[in-house]
């Protein structure tokens, strides 16, 4: 009796900072969202003079990010809903997901090359991605890219391990987070019309 109250125990606290943690990255997310919106506004800089470099910033913070093992997703969630505020929210999510899906290639081959190190296995949910990898190949890193919560690193690093064929990991890593982005953007794109700015 005293172990399944200790396990029901440990589940709660496990929901309990995920759901803590999705709303930290929500709140930077936003935050930082409002604040280069505001900057863009403050300082009155053209949208049509710095798309191409918009677009690449977009590119190589979400490229940097995702390549970084465990960096906070709120950085470039951030950057990605700024720019569909003011550009095109399907181009900013088509170039994020492509940059996000390439980022993950570093985590792809610290696992081929033996490098396990990188993330514990006491870091949160990293048995259950391994087990879901190691069942379902592609389809589970299509599903782990789609969901908000879970490091897509250990995915990769699993793929990796596993010796997966890179293109294998590649497309449904991209094909889930393509319509992850997407979402971001259209919520970003829409938050400022909700959204009054003091300046």
């Amino acid at each position: 009796m005293a172990n399944s109250a200790m396990v029901g125990g440990k589940k709660r606290r496990r929901w309990l900072k995920a759901t803590v943690y999705g709303v930290v990255v929500i709140g930077l997310s936003v935050g930082l969202t409002y604040f280069i919106q505001y900057l863009w506004c403050r300082f009155d800089i053209s949208s049509a003079k710095v798309a191409p470099g918009a677009y690449l910033i977009v590119f190589l913070t979400t490229l940097l990010c995702n390549a970084s093992i465990m960096v906070p997703v709120a950085i470039h969630t951030s950057v990605m809903m700024a720019a569909a505020s003011v550009w095109n929210p399907a181009v900013v999510a088509l170039i994020a997901s492509v940059a996000g899906a390439l980022g993950e290639i570093t985590g792809y081959y610290a696992g081929y090359l033996g490098k396990r190190i990188v993330i514990g296995e006491s870091t949160p949910g990293y048995n259950k991605v391994v087990n879901w990898v190691n069942r379902y190949g592609p389809w589970a890193i299509f599903l782990i890219a789609l969901q908000p919560i879970l490091p897509v690193d250990i995915a990769g690093l699993t793929a990796g391990v596993s010796k997966m064929p890179l293109w294998k990991f590649l497309l449904p890593c991209w094909a889930g987070k393509f319509p992850k982005y997407i979402l971001f953007c259209y919520f970003g794109s829409r938050l400022f019309q909700f959204l009054p700015l003091w300046f």
